[in-house]
Order: structure tokens, then C-alpha cells, then sequence
């Protein structure tokens, strides 16, 4: 059986029960004992067993994960919290003191709860440095970086900044409060801040409302440091997270110049960041321009491309004189826009205006794309001429380049699109096509090789081009091209696949289990925990675990946020932070061809399926 007690708030256990404190159930035998049960009913304490029976579980003592504690405000539960089993005492810990071991043993993790309860919790929970390394310090980490990494699901960020304000200020008014305590409180706070800024930096970089927020509670650090002395290496770690800077020094609030009007006499100013446009134009983004109705180039740029720009690059690669040439976009509602030569072609979200197309200018309709191009009849010759460790190394450079900016949070709002429209997930997104121009690069290079013996040394080049993404630890392209080379208009060439050699075929038939989805992809999940970091992981299948939890578990239980599911995310979510780590110096990247480099950042890709399969019926017709 287990139990839980509805309590107003919870702090250390106190032997004389007064209301409102918390009881710790040491031992089983405690519950029978019918005068604690009488002096916590009378302090409004109520016990819910849970009548789920195992036969097995009666005979055997009350494990400590079974006992739940419920706190219950006006009513209502507020925050539920699981009591967990901590590890065993390190030396230093046990040379602290019984008692404070003791309190150490009876800690509880969040179950649920309303997001200013999980927050107060947070913060009462939080370690500081004298803590750091023990077992509750880690726990502790651990629960402020899932609240971090999920909390935009339960609560916005302006909610966040306000909350945070009210711990550091409102309390000071409430009940007796030592200096000690104030000071322990004040800094569990900008601790936390310090660790939020840290992590999601990038994405609050141009929130107006954390802009206001790191002023206001600079200000108000600065306030308390006359009374708080302890806090100038608070007032110095904001000053280097958020930049901020003033005129005096830390040490000029001294005693004598305690009143607050000196305040008014220093003056905060931001160093010069960024503009927001300018950080819009240094993103890297894969665009896609049109050559005919069904091909594109995949075509690395900048935020802030311009039409010139682009058409200079298609110029270059089809051979085809630049003034000769258009740039049209094909708006989502089926308008045409002819684009000058210094318009944007991404708007602030780093959307494409609409469907971009490359036109001849000589022809009488706009979008009339042009067909005959010496690029379609030497891209064999120019594939088969490239080595193969080469083009794996580009594929490599290209993919880690996205993948090291992808942050752990930009899974979380794809998963759950509380910012579909935003440039949240726009590094992510851009992995994610990769995956599938590389797919679709491969498919369209076989089925544009018109004869059967190039065609065979083509994929046995793809067969070795996998094989080296997968030594470099690129799991992305591997799949890519393994994915490429088994789609139905591919494997269907029974006569380009006979033609293979035997170790060729037997090396593809290992390569092609590592992607086998049977027993949830363990084939890949055990050949990828077995790579040493940094590697690139498969993420179509991070975001199928994510979606399966997501899925398979409510948000919400009774108003109540389900804080075990986002723990659940979160471990999850924190691969990426262990595949983009390099403890050992083990670089992924390496130096690559210059011609091969210009070859893969710009790929010619047919993305129509039925063109595909009509290339595919045209090289070998069906019997």
C-alpha cells in the first residue's frame, strides 16, 4: 500500500507536528500507530490508500519510491511529490552531521503540480556550490535543467520572469526571515536565472520581456548589496551573462553611499549586440530554386540572400550566362512574384517568400523554366570522378555545421508547436531536410545515369560513400543514402543490382541492417551508443521518441502539470547536448576538397515521386 498526506507546505520534518508541518513517515509501523494518525487528522492532514494489490507486495516491506506526498491549497491539490531513495552518503556528506543527513535521505522529486508550485519547490530544492557533487546536488541539477528544457510547454516566458521576480522580492515580507536565509534565498534565485540564461540564451536573446526582466532584477541586486554583501558575485555573473554595464564599480556601494538615489547616478547600458536583423542574415538556410517544374538546387546561403545572389550561383552551376536569367517566386495563395535583384528572399521567420523558380527572360512566359543544360548530361561523369572519403567528409562538415546549432529546446517546440510560426525549430527543420535532399540527391543521380554499367558504379560509390559517413559518425547521411538506395524506384533495377559484386552486395546488406526498424531500431540504437562523442544522430527517429512520450502521455492530469512526462522529454532531449559534446578533442570535422565542397553544398535534386518512377520504368521497363 501507499500513501499520501495533503499538506499545506512542506519543510523539514518537525517531531512536535505543529500545523502546516511536514510529517515524514519513517517506517512502515509508523502508520499503525493510531495516535499519529490522530494528530494529523486534527492538523487537517487526510491519508489516501492506494487499493492497487500485487499479490506479492503485502508480504514485503513499503519501499520509500511508494509514499507520495499531496499539498493541497484552499482545496485543491497544488503539487505532488514522489519520495525518492538517494544514493549512498558520500564522506564529506556524513562528516556534516546526522541531522542534516538525515534530511538529506528524506527528499522527494515532482510528480505534478501547478507551475508556480514546481517553481517554489525548484528553488527550494536548489544546491549551491558548498553542494555541487553530492547526491542531492545532482538531483537537484537534474530538476532544474528538465524545468528549463520544458517549461516553455506549462508556462510563457514573460510568466517565468515575473514568477522569478516575486521569489527575490515579495518574500522579503513574509514571516521572519534571518539574513542568512534571505541572502541563501536571493542567490538559489539568481542561480537559477544564471542557469536559464545560460542554456536558452539564444532563444531570449530579442524577448522584450527578458530584456526587461534581467534590468529590473539587476537593479534590485544592486538595491540589496549595501544590505547583502555576499551577492557582488552575483551583481559580477550578471554583469557577464547579460552584459550589462555601469558606470561605478561593485565597490564604490559602500556604507557611506547606501542611499538608493545613487542608484539613479549609475547608468545601465547593453553592450552593442547584434541587431536582430543582423542575426537573421548570419543563419545558414537551405534554399531551394526551381530549374524545372519538378528539380531544384539545394543551395546553402544566408538569412539575408538576395535574389542577385542567387542567381549569380544557379548561373555558375548550370552554365548558363546571369543575364539571361529570372528569379520568380510562386507565392502560397498561386500568385507570381518577378523578384529584383535586391529583394529578400526569406522574410524575418527565415520563410521563403513562395516557391522560388529560375527562369529564361527570353521567353514569353515568366515561369517557363529551361530544360536543355549541359549540367543534366555530365553530372554521371562529374559524380563518378569524386572520391568517395571526399564527398563523405563534405556530407559530414555540412550536416555537423547544423547539427552544432541545434539546441535541446528546439525538439521541445517542435514536438509540442506551441511556436509553429516562429524561428524557434529552424535548425532542427533545416537537419531534417538535409535528411531528406540527401535521400532524394541520391535517387535522382542513379536514375538520371542512362547507361548499366556507369549505374552500378554509381551506387557501389554510394554503397562506400555510407559506409564512410557511418566511420565519421554521421548517422544523418548514412540513413540518407542507405534510405536513398532501398526506395521502390531504386530497388526495383533488378538488372543494375545483379550486375553488383558480391562484397559490395554483402556490404550494403550490413550497412542496411543498421537501419532495420524491427525491436525499435535496437540494430542502430546499439551501433550509435557505441560511437564516441561528438556524432550525428538519426533525428527523425529522436523526434519519433519524443512524440512517442508526448503521445503516450498526458500534458495535464487534473489541471495539474504531468511533470514525470516532461522528465521523460527531457532525458530525451538531452542527447543532443551529449552528441554535440567533444570531452577527448575527437573532432568530427575534417578538411575536405574545395570542388567536392561546391558539389555537395549545391545538389540537383528531382523531388517529384512520379518523375522518379518514370525514370526509373525508362531505364528498365517492367516485364
Amino acid at each position: 500500500m501507499s500513501w499520501d498526506c495533503g499538506l499545506k507546505y512542506m519543510f523539514s520534518a518537525s517531531p512536535a507536528l505543529q500545523p502546516g508541518s511536514m510529517c515524514i513517515l519513517h517506517d512502515k509501523e509508523d502508520l499503525s500507530r493510531l495516535e499519529m494518525v490522530q494528530r494529523l487528522a486534527k492538523d487537517g492532514c487526510r491519508f489516501l490508500q492506494n487499493h492497487s494489490k500485487g499479490p506479492e507486495r503485502t508480504s514485503e516491506p513499503q519501499s520509500d519510491e511508494a509514499v507520495r506526498v499531496c499539498l493541497r491549497e484552499r482545496g485543491r491539490d497544488v503539487l505532488v511529490l514522489q519520495r525518492i531513495s538517494p544514493e549512498q552518503p558520500t564522506l564529506s556528506a556524513s562528516a556534516r552531521g546526522g541531522g542534516r543527513e538525515e534530511a538529506r535521505n528524506r527528499r522527494f522529486v515532482v510528480v505534478s503540480g501547478t507551475p508556480e508550485k514546481i517553481l517554489e519547490h525548484l528553488l527550494n530544492d536548489l544546491t549551491l556550490e558548498e553542494d555541487q557533487g553530492t547526491s542531492q546536488g545532482k538531483e537537484s541539477d537534474t530538476l532544474l535543467d528538465d524545468f528549463l528544457l520544458t517549461y516553455p510547454v506549462f508556462m510563457s516566458t514573460s510568466d517565468l520572469c515575473q514568477a522569478l521576480l516575486g521569489h527575490y522580492c515579495t518574500k522579503r515580507h513574509r514571516g521572519k526571515e534571518d539574513r542568512k536565509e534571505a541572502v541563501e534565498r536571493k542567490q538559489k534565485v539568481l542561480h537559477l536565472v544564471s542557469q536559464w540564461m545560460a542554456l536558452c540564451r539564444d532563444f531570449l536573446r530579442d524577448d522584450e520581456h527578458v530584456k526587461l526582466f534581467m534590468k529590473t532584477l539587476y537593479r534590485y541586486v544592486l538595491d540589496d548589496l549595501y544590505e547583502h554583501p555576499s551577492l557582488e558575485k552575483d551583481v559580477r555573473e550578471l554583469q557577464r551573462l547579460y552584459q550589462l554595464h555601469r558606470t561605478h564599480t561593485v565597490d564604490n556601494y559602500s556604507p557611506q553611499r547606501k542611499s538608493k538615489a545613487l542608484f539613479h547616478q549609475s547608468s545601465l547600458k547593453e553592450n552593442r549586440l547584434q541587431s536582430r536583423g543582423t542575426q537573421r542574415e548570419n543563419k545558414e538556410v537551405l534554399c531551394h530554386v526551381y530549374i524545372t517544374m519538378d528539380s531544384f538546387l539545394s543551395m546553402r546561403a544566408h538569412g539575408g540572400v538576395v535574389a542577385q545572389e542567387l542567381l549569380q550561383a544557379v548561373a555558375e552551376r548550370m552554365d548558363v550566362p546571369l543575364g539571361e536569367l529570372v528569379l520568380v517566386a510562386v507565392t502560397y495563395n498561386g500568385g507570381r512574384l518577378l523578384l529584383q535583384p535586391q529583394d529578400r528572399v526569406f522574410s524575418d521567420s527565415l520563410r521563403p517568400v513562395g516557391r522560388l523558380h529560375v527562369c529564361r527572360k527570353d521567353l514569353g512566359e515568366v515561369l517557363n523554366p529551361f530544360t536543355d543544360n549541359s549540367e543534366l548530361q555530365q553530372r554521371t561523369a562529374r559524380m563518378l570522378s569524386l572520391n568517395t572519403w571526399d564527398v563523405a567528409v563534405a556530407l559530414t562538415n555540412f550536416d555537423w555545421t547544423i547539427f552544432a546549432s541545434i539546441h535541446e529546446q528546439e525538439l521541445v517546440y517542435f514536438t509540442f508547436s506551441r511556436h509553429s510560426s516562429s524561428s524557434h525549430t529552424v535548425a532542427l527543420e533545416l537537419l531534417l531536410q538535409r535528411c531528406n535532399e540527401v535521400q532524394l540527391w541520391v535517387m535522382t543521380e542513379v536514375l538520371l545515369c542512362p547507361t548499366l554499367c556507369k549505374r552500378v558504379q554509381l551506387i557501389k560509390k554510394f554503397i562506400k560513400i555510407a559506409a564512410h559517413c557511418k566511420a565519421q559518425r554521421n548517422l544523418n547521411c548514412f540513413f540518407a543514402i542507405i534510405m536513398g538506395l532501398t526506395t521502390a524506384a531504386v530497388s526495383r533495377l533488378s538488372q543494375t543490382w545483379e550486375k553488383m559484386p558480391g562484397k559490395f552486395k554483402k556490404l550494403f546488406t550490413e550497412l542496411e541492417t543498421v537501419t532495420d526498424p524491427s525491436l525499435n531500431h535496437k540494430a542502430y540504437r546499439d551501433s550509435f551508443k557505441k560511437m564516441k562523442a561528438p556524432k550525428i544522430p538519426f533525428p527523425p527517429l529522436l523526434l519519433k521518441d519524443i512524440t512517442f512520450i508526448h503521445e503516450g502521455n498526458k500534458t495535464f492530469h487534473d489541471n495539474l502539470v504531468n511533470f514525470e512526462k516532461l522528465h521523460m522529454i527531457a532525458e530525451t532531449v538531452r542527447l543532443i547536448r551529449q552528441c554535440q559534446k567533444d570531452p577527448m578533442g575527437n573532432g568530427i570535422t575534417q578538411k575536405s576538397s574545395a570542388e567536392v565542397r561546391a558539389y555537395i553544398d549545391d545538389l540537383h535534386i528531382i523531388d517529384n515521386q512520379q518523375t522518379l518512377f518514370e525514370l526509373s520504368h525508362r531505364l528498365e521497363p517492367r516485364a
